[in-house]
């Protein structure tokens, strides 16, 4: 079973997104996605300033089995990147909700955070 806090939202994609008190969004992989990828060798990250559709493709995780599209849960533009992942990919399999992320988003309109799935809703959409 993987791990599932319940403070953060999720897509059916495999994203989480955490609300940060600035008005911002933490994203990442969930750690269902990131065991079923395996051991991450490289993570592309979208680039600071790049403005995301909901649903875009604008990541790239990349595992010893396979590379994975990492897609943005809402729309927004990237403010910052996790730069510790292209030294150290592997923390996204270390720590997927803490250390992990992936980037930080300001949503167009942050109530379409709401409209993502809640912890409950994401582990009935893997089982």
């Amino acid at each position: 079973m993987s791990n599932t806090p319940a403070e953060l939202k999720y897509a059916k994609s495999h994203e989480w997104v955490k609300k940060l008190p600035d008005g911002t969004l933490l994203i990442g992989i969930t750690d269902h996605a990131q065991a079923a990828l395996g051991d991450l060798v490289f993570v592309e990250t979208p680039k600071v300033g790049r403005k995301l559709a909901a649903n875009e493709a604008c990541c790239v995780v990349e595992s010893v089995k396979a590379a994975s599209d990492v897609y943005a849960p809402v729309a927004g533009t990237v403010t910052d990147t996790n730069a510790k992942l292209g030294e150290n990919p592997e923390l996204v399999n270390d720590a997927p909700y803490e250390g992990g992320w992936l980037w930080k988003l300001q949503p167009d309109n942050l109530a379409d955070v709401d409209g993502l799935l809640d912890a409950d809703g994401y582990v009935a959409s893997i089982a």
